[in-house]
Parts: structure tokens; sequence; C-alpha cells
């Protein structure tokens, strides 16, 4: 029975009916970021979530946001008895601007385009079709067990994940009894590569931090005051090699991690970072010497210069610049404290003189990182299941180089967090010409059918 729920979802893509679902879906243009789509941000909860999530057995409820004029969540609970475990799935059905029309001739975000083993359309990867295959894949088991599961389900969606989750910590520590549950599968962001199936189990942190340089209020020619006076771009450059090295080397102490766990660096053993067509070429001497790629990628600090101007590069003139300003950015791992980095910043560049750089933290919460032991019993049945379905092993990240709003579930609902995503990272998602794998799609139906299917054996339960 198991091998035939999978096989049924695996159909879902050959007789058109998943593509029929993901075409109602992004026909609605929920973006976010517009504030004229609000209407359509609660539609696509109300008109369309509830009621394909009804006859699935889910009683549903739309709750407002904590935060004033945030977008609404969707809250659904399918309950098949005390002393089961449970499941809370998560989702957004938000999505960025659909950027109409820089999408190429033939394309429109809000219609989905069959080409090849493409499907294009706007949130399609991220994060419509993502959600859709785990919903469409929880249907099949429910039909292929005569009506149940063998473990209960709660289901979050936002609709504000694309500007960045307002509300939701507040909602979920709010709703901390409704959202209980065991564990956490979701699925966002891409695999390791497209024909590998991934696990991962959190999100570095990022926080962005802006250096200036202020020296006087005009610019001063440089053969008449060059080198008695000093230049805001010189000393903001040399701030900035202080902090990190000509090889990419985090060099502040108070923000490099003690070490990199056991489980983690086994995890990350057979994880190969790059290699994909359209990805970049992989410098080998870059960042922390002695990590291979993927341990500095997902098990490890790095100091990242965003943004770097003084003066009109594109027109220099003879003149000393007045100021300089840059934005760097610090991608963390579990076990840094992003209420300290401000400051840790500050100290290391005044121990280094620079006294005159200012330090200006971007956001004054920036999320903490996250990271699930690869070794929690959960991470091995979810790869169990992968592994029986695919006949190979999942590559198992730490956390995704990237950052979610994992630490909800992770710290606020304390929840063992296993995310398998099913898109790639060429998908085009925030871009023009988004896009998902209709193969890859077609495996992550019977992945998650699989996952699904095992969670309701009681001997794979952790």
């Amino acid at each position: 029975m198991r091998d035939a729920a999978i096989a049924a979802s695996r159909a879902l893509v050959d007789n058109g009916d998943f593509l029929a679902t993901l075409s109602r879906r992004v026909a609605l243009p929920t973006e976010s970021q517009n504030p004229e789509r609000a209407d359509t941000l609660l539609e696509y909860l109300s008109d369309e979530m509830a009621p394909a999530l009804a006859p699935l057995g889910f009683a549903s409820r739309i709750a407002p946001n904590p935060v004033v004029a945030g977008p609404p969540f969707l809250v659904a609970t399918r309950h098949e008895a005390d002393g089961l475990p449970t499941v809370l799935i998560y989702g957004h059905g938000d999505t960025v601007r659909g950027q109409d029309a820089l999408w190429r001739d033939g394309l429109a975000p809000w219609r989905v385009t069959a080409a090849g083993d493409r499907w294009y359309g706007r949130g399609i990867a991220d994060n419509k079709g993502q959600h859709s295959v785990n919903l469409a894949a929880l249907a099949e088991i429910i039909r292929a067990r005569g009506g149940r599961l063998g473990f209960n389900v709660k289901l979050l969606l936002e609709m504000g994940e694309e500007i960045g989750s307002p509300g939701l910590a507040a909602f979920c520590a709010q709703e901390r009894e409704a959202l209980a549950a065991d564990v956490l599968i979701a699925s966002d962001g891409p695999r390791l590569a497209a024909d590998r199936v991934t696990i991962f189990l959190g999100s570095r942190g990022a926080c962005n931090v802006e250096l200036r340089v202020d020296a006087r209020t005009r610019g001063f020619h440089s053969g008449n005051w060059g080198g008695v006076i000093r230049n805001p771009a010189t000393v903001l450059a040399s701030a900035i090699a202080c902090m990190v090295d000509q090889c990419g080397r985090l060099l502040v102490d108070a923000l490099r991690p003690s070490d990199i766990p056991g489980s983690v660096r086994r995890a990350l053993s057979d994880v190969a970072v790059g290699g994909g067509p359209s990805d970049p070429d992989i410098d080998p001497n870059w960042g922390e010497p002695g990590l291979s790629p993927a341990e500095r990628l997902y098990g490890w600090n790095t100091l990242e210069v965003l943004a770097l101007g003084s003066g009109d590069v594109s027109a220099p003139v003879n003149a000393v610049p007045p100021s300089a300003s840059a934005v760097v950015q610090l991608r963390f791992v579990a076990g840094t404290d992003p209420t300290t980095i401000v400051a840790a910043i500050r100290a290391h560049l005044d121990t280094h003189g620079f006294q005159g750089v200012e330090v200006i933290g971007k956001r004054r919460d920036p999320s903490p990182a996250t990271r699930l032991d690869p070794d929690s019993p959960w991470v091995l049945r979810v790869a169990g299941s992968i592994c029986l379905t695919t006949g190979t092993p999942p590559a198992i990240l730490p956390n995704i180089g990237g950052t979610l709003p994992n630490h909800v579930f992770a710290d606020i609902l304390s929840l063992p967090t296993v995310w398998i995503p099913h898109s790639y990272a060429a998908c085009a998602q925030h871009a023009p010409d988004e896009h998902m794998l209709v193969s890859l799609t077609r495996e992550a139906l019977g992945v998650m059918a699989g996952v699904f299917w095992d969670l309701g054996e009681p001997a794979t339960t952790p």
C-alpha cells in the first residue's frame, strides 16, 4: 500500500490534477509587498485554502495578525485521536511583486505556463507550489488509508513571509497551545541540487550593519590637501580589512564560532557545494582555512561586504571625499547571540584604533540562528523514509545558508524542525520567470507521500 500511495501522488503530475491546483493558486496575485493586495491575501486563505482543506478533515480558522495592518494567518487542525503524534506543517501564500513587465514573451506571473520540464508562475516555487506538494501528498495518504493518517496534523499558513513575517513570532507565542505539536515538517527554499533530495534543519541568521566615516561636509582638492587630511574611504577600507581579511576569513574573535559539532561535520561530509550549470565557481582558498566548502557555508560565520561607497566611481574628481559608508552582513550559525553583534564590531574597531567609524545596526532584532542536531531521531526517521522511497540517502544540511523564520518554531514553539525543500537554486524566485521543475515536483510528491505514510506507522514515531 505504501508503494501505491507514492505512485498515486506522483500521478497527480501525470494526470494534470496538481497543475490545475497550482494554476488556481498562482492566479491569485498575493503580493504582500503591495498594500493594494490586502484583500487578495485574505482571499487566498478564505476562498482557496480553507475550502481545499475541508474535504481532508481539517477545521480551519482565519486569525488576525497581532501586528496592526499585518496580513492574516490560517490555522487548520486535523485531529484523529489523542495519543497520536502531531505534525505541524507551515507554508506561506504570499509572494514578492509580480514584476509583470519583466517576464519573457509568452510568460506572465499570474498564469501558470508549461514549457518542457518547467512550470512558470509567480509563487510557484516560493511558496505556493511547495506547500501544495505537501498537502496533495497528505491527501493521497488519507485516501490510501481509508480516511486516516495515523497522526494528527496542524497547518499554519502566513501571508507576510516576503515582508519579514510581521507578527509571526507574536502570533505563535499567543497561539502556543493551538499550535502545539511534536515536530515541524515544512518546505521552503532550494534543495542542495535539483537532483538530490535535501533535508535542512534550521537556518543561519543574518545581521546587517552600516559602517560610516563622516570627516567633513565637502570634498577638498587632493593636490592641495591630500596627505594632510584624513581620507574617509581609506579609513573605512582599513576598518573593514581589520574585520575580514583578503581571503574572506572573519577576524572578529567575538563573532567566530567556537567549533563545529561532530554531528554537523558528519552530516556535511558528503555535501558538495556548487557544480550546477548556473552556479558560480567555488573559490577553494576563500573563507575559514581548514574547513570544507560545505562547512564554511553551513557551519561557520561569514562577514560579507554588501555595499561600499565613497565619491563617484563612475565620474571621479580630484578631491578627497568627505565621507564613506559601507553595509556589511554577518551570516551566523546557532550559538551566536544576535544581540551582541553590533557591540562586538564596535569593540573590535575600537581595539584597532577605528573609534571614528560609526557602527549602526540596520535591524534592532535580527533573527537568531537555529540548528536541530542531525542525530535527532526525527531527522533519522525522515531521512530513512526518503531513502526507502528514492533508494538514495538525502543530503542533510544542519541549516541552510540563508535565513527563514525557523526560530519561531524552534524557540517559541520548542519544536524539532525538519524542512524538505521542493525547489532548486536556479528557480528564479523573487525574479522574473519564476518556475518549478516538473520532474522535481513529481519526485517531491512521492517523497512526501512516503514520509507521511511512514509517520503514520507507530514503529516509526520517535
